[in-house]
């Protein structure tokens, strides 16, 4: 195989994070120097980093569909799913309520979250997801008991990228009375969201999924929804988030959504014909499976399984040609474990090992699609030769699993 160390590099991991747009750089650099006041403090300085802060928190509201006091920044989605479960537990304690549904795909901001609270004697029930990567509604509306107080479900899963009926789903929740969290860190700035129209009454978001800076988020919480506070110290974010704001990062986030918002339709338009096309062509390499729905998915997202290779390997030797991917969640790529998303749709260990996730932006070409098919094809090739599992499976010492 050729070695492409010299061509640029095509970045097909999105997902995991995003370049920052010049949009986003743009607007930070004024807060890192000529308006680097704290917003806290009652000077000129400090009230025009104040001003600067409302007005993001009113863009960002204009976008999501909610009110300004409904937006509270944070660290990131991470921290945000973190406060909106556990406000939402403390709440139904309160209420004799200590159930929550969830699902066996989430991400792990929310399982580890979940199993915490199980610790403290919560009931958690994951919802079995369908072999497509979907949930449905009707499952949902029948797993919600009287001492429900929790809907926490990931509105586009970050790994197969299957998008959920969330609205649908927020409809049922809005009507059993239990409250509903989404983790939307892949969705917003990429699909139409408006958490009142959806019935979404916690939403969490993260700046560098849509070309926004690292280290900055949001929490949006519907009115009359008491926060639990995971960090005590100032009164900062109407006293549920301590900590002086980032306002740089802030003004960056704010930038970078409305620029993707702006573009959303034009930009899926022309990302899914790359996703298709990549779809298309890795679906000709034999005993190759896609996961997840093919028309309910992310218009970004791109994932398969290879059987008889390591994906370690796989991404290794596509970083070799100038391939930036990845086999899963940025979050779990130092574990050897077989990802937790491909095994809840029902991949068994064999095959999820062999997981390659490709997630565009719209900086991809069409040139780099056409390069990553067939640099893919020429990489399970040579994996597939030199190994021994292979070798018993077109023996037929072995059967295979995939078609």
């Amino acid at each position: 195989m050729d070695c492409t160390n010299e061509r640029r590099k095509i970045y097909l991991d999105n997902a995991a994070t995003t370049k920052m747009s010049e949009a986003a750089i743009k607007a930070m650099l004024p807060y890192m120097d000529g308006i680097y006041g704290n917003p806290s403090s009652l000077h000129s300085v400090g009230q025009e980093a104040n001003e600067a802060l409302t007005s993001a928190r009113e863009r960002i509201a204009k976008i999501l569909g909610c009110e300004p006091r409904e937006i509270t920044f944070t660290s990131g989605g991470s921290e945000a799913d973190n406060q909106a479960i556990i406000s939402a537990a403390r709440l139904g304690e309160k209420k004799g309520k200590k159930h929550i549904i969830s699902t066996a795909f989430e991400h792990h901001a929310v399982l580890h979250t979940l199993n915490k609270l199980e610790k403290e004697g919560f009931e958690i029930t994951l919802l079995d997801v369908h072999e497509n990567g979907l949930i449905t509604a009707e499952q949902v509306r029948n797993a919600i008991r009287e001492d429900t107080c929790l809907v926490t479900m990931m509105y586009a899963n970050n790994e197969i990228g299957t998008v959920q009926p969330i609205a649908e789903i927020g409809a049922v929740c809005r009507e059993k009375g239990v409250l509903f969290h989404t983790d939307a860190v892949q969705a917003v700035g990429h699909l139409h969201i408006n958490v009142k129209e959806q019935n979404i009454d916690m939403l969490s978001l993260s700046a560098h999924k849509f070309h926004g800076p690292k280290g900055v988020g949001v929490l949006c919480a519907r009115k009359g929804i008491l926060l639990t506070n995971l960090i005590e110290g100032g009164a900062q974010e109407r006293g549920k988030r301590a900590g002086t704001e980032n306002i740089p990062a802030i003004m960056g986030m704010t930038a970078a959504l409305e620029e993707a918002c702006a573009k959303i339709d034009e930009n899926a338009v022309r990302l899914t014909v790359l996703r298709d096309k990549l779809i298309v062509g890795l679906s000709q390499i034999p005993h190759s499976v896609l996961n997840g729905d093919y028309g309910h998915r992310l218009p970004s997202n791109v994932s398969f399984c290879f059987e008889g290779i390591e994906g370690e390997s796989l991404l290794l030797l596509l970083d070799d040609k100038g391939i930036c991917a990845s086999s899963g969640s940025a979050c779990t790529s130092g574990s050897l474990d077989p990802s937790h998303v491909l095994l809840a749709i029902g991949r068994v260990h064999d095959i999820a090992h062999g997981s390659l996730r490709l997630s565009l932006s719209e900086e991809n070409t069409e040139e780099e699609i056409d390069y990553t098919i067939k640099a893919v094809k020429e990489v399970v090739a040579y994996l597939r030769g030199i190994s021994p599992i292979w070798r018993d499976l077109v023996n037929g010492k072995k059967e295979f699993i995939t078609k």
